[in-house]
């Protein structure tokens, strides 16, 4: 499992001309699965975003987490974080997980972060053609990927 988390002062997601998500203060995630991917990752992954300390302090020193700060979060599918760009210039993603074993670990991601954060979190459509909005804070982007534990 792949996540690229983003520090946001705010973030929406739009179906179909439809908003589905916005957030103030709080994380976007994009969350990209494999087939290797299972609930362990699961379950790591949303510890790990849960109490990331990538907060500002009274200090202004990144020192608190989404739990600290009791901020909001995002989660949407993103097929595209496992693209290959290996071989010529069209990205291959033969690597991103086929729906019927996505949703089923995408949808655990949201209740995992959900039962961590203590709050619902909101997410895009999966599979769907979104529009993601964010004014990123800082900017603070990070890159956690379950199979590279750094």
């Amino acid at each position: 499992m792949k996540a690229v988390i983003q520090r946001v002062a705010k973030s929406s997601v739009t179906v179909d001309g439809n908003t589905t998500a916005t957030i103030a203060n709080g994380l976007l995630v994009l969350l990209g699965i494999v087939d290797a991917d299972g609930f362990d990752d699961v379950q790591w992954l949303s510890a790990k975003i849960a109490n990331l300390r990538i907060f500002n302090d009274q200090d202004g020193v990144m020192n608190r987490s989404l739990l600290d700060v009791g901020g909001d979060a995002i989660v949407v599918s993103q097929f595209t974080l496992h693209a290959s760009t290996k071989k010529g210039n069209r990205p291959s993603y033969i690597k991103a997980a086929k729906p019927d074993v996505a949703i089923p670990l995408y949808e655990a991601f949201v209740a995992q972060l959900e039962n961590d954060l203590g709050k619902k979190v909101q997410t895009g459509r999966f599979g769907a053609d979104m529009k993601v909005e964010l004014l990123n804070d800082g900017p603070v982007t990070i890159i956690i990927d379950t199979k590279n534990k750094e």
